[in-house]
């Protein structure tokens, strides 16, 4: 996640790399929509309570990179560097467009879908202009099928 405001952002430990966070209001609640920096992978967790949302979203993050395929010792490397989390504002244009658009579809998908997870995972089909009009479920898991 982005470092907080003022400070020098630390670079990310994890292979996917900076994660940012926006509030849906729907009618039955509020969502968080977190979006990979690196892919723009979405995932989608409960705002309520706030002192959970970190928990929530490195569990379904797990899910989701589970769902796609990701080896499981490439996941538990991953969620396992999520346990220092910086907060603080987003400030890439591009991150807040891709934001927006996923909260523009987002009604319509979690509609169709059966859990958070899977309405991140329909989201995450969605072709993405800032990564060459390619998806981010896609992206995610070359990220983490590459070597350093």
């Amino acid at each position: 996640m982005a470092a907080g405001a003022g400070a020098a952002a630390p670079a990310p430990t994890t292979r996917l790399g900076d994660w940012h966070a926006n509030v849906l209001y729907l009618q039955k609640g509020e969502l968080v929509l977190l979006v990979n920096d690196r892919s723009l992978l979405p995932v989608v967790v409960p705002a309520r309570p706030g002192e959970l949302i970190v928990a929530r979203f490195v569990e379904a993050l797990g899910a989701t990179l589970r769902r796609l395929g990701v080896p499981e010792e490439a996941v538990a490397a991953e969620v396992a560097e999520m346990v220092d989390v910086q907060l603080g504002p987003t400030r890439s244009r591009q991150i807040l467009g891709s934001l927006n658009d996923f909260d523009r579809m987002f009604d319509e998908e979690l509609a169709r879908s059966s859990s958070l997870v899977d309405t991140g995972l329909k989201l995450a089909e969605a072709p993405c202009g800032p990564i060459s009009m390619r998806r981010p479920k896609d992206v995610a898991v070359e990220l983490l099928a590459a070597r350093e």
